[in-house]
């Protein structure tokens, strides 16, 4: 999948889920907003009620929807036989497509009344989700391969030289200006932050490569470089502050994505199996949809 093509595939499944979500407020907000206790009367609530043709149906597409993102992630992840099919960074992308729009059309299943064992599966998933975005927020902070592998420290620092080179080999810079670039770091070598430091870290470190990214500007200015050349030595100097980022946060990013799984996965686990006792005791009462 080219850039280009992966651009397209993006916004194409935030726009389905921004889309989705806006047609179900704007056809079903009337109903929402009336009180529980009078939408027996609403028009709409045969329809959007949590056994209705549209929120019965709602449910089962939200269910199959996390399930089918649970379990195709999980098995291109930890199964050989699908090592091959595709890139897991974009498993991922759908998984959290998946697992994005199908907890919205639960959600809108149950009308947004919660009660009994069913608000225990809700709650559960509602702790997945935003569990899911602080997971996804640690994973991209973990350098990896095209092919979703973790890069370890010396393939990191190897990166980090061969900046330095092209640096060397590409442009004709003066030596202070080759220093100040060579300063452009997260921190002095560190692999592991403690993570109560790590926002303050960032701010201080943004604070002093911005001072000395002007620096490097001037010098260059000042020796007559052209414009194009200072963008791209710019560029070149911004990607060695985002590599010593990770090269610093490494170690503390690996310990925290440890500690997301300790509390991601239990949610998750709990959320499936109550939403199968929940579609066990529908199916026992004789509550069907459109079959």
């Amino acid at each position: 999948m080219s850039k280009r093509v992966h651009q397209i595939y993006i916004f194409i499944l935030v726009s389905i889920v921004v889309i989705s979500t806006a047609l179900l407020i704007y056809n079903g907000y009337a109903y929402y907003l009336t009180p529980i206790n009078e939408r027996f009367f609403n028009p709409m609530y045969n329809l959007l009620k949590p056994s209705g043709l549209i929120g019965h149906g709602l449910g089962i597409i939200g269910s199959l929807m996390m399930i089918i993102g649970v379990a195709g992630y999980m098995m291109r992840k930890r199964m050989r036989i699908f090592s091959n099919w595709g890139l897991l960074k974009h498993w991922l992308e759908f998984h959290i497509f998946l697992c994005t729009l199908g907890p919205i059309f639960v959600l809108f299943h149950t009308s947004f009344k919660f009660h009994g064992i069913v608000s225990v599966s809700f709650w559960s998933m509602v702790a997945v989700v935003a569990s899911g975005v602080i997971g996804r927020y640690i994973y991209i902070q973990i350098p990896r391969t095209i092919h979703g592998n973790e890069l370890g420290f010396n393939e990191l620092q190897k990166m980090n030289y061969e900046i330095t080179i092209k640096l060397r080999k590409e442009f004709n810079l003066k030596e202070d200006t080759y220093s100040l670039i060579d300063n452009l770091s997260f921190t002095n070598n560190q692999t592991d932050i403690n993570l109560f430091k790590i926002f303050p870290t960032i701010i201080k470190s943004y604070s002093d490569n911005r001072k000395i990214l002007k620096r490097v500007k001037f010098n260059m200015k000042r020796n007559n470089i052209d414009k194009q050349k200072i963008k791209e030595v710019i560029k070149i100097g911004k990607s060695k502050i985002e590599l010593s980022r990770k090269i610093a946060m490494l170690k503390s990013m690996q310990k925290l994505f440890g500690y997301w799984h300790v509390v991601h996965l239990p949610f998750a686990i709990l959320m499936l199996v109550i939403m199968l006792v929940h579609v066990g005791v529908t199916i026992t009462f004789g509550y069907k949809w459109i079959f």
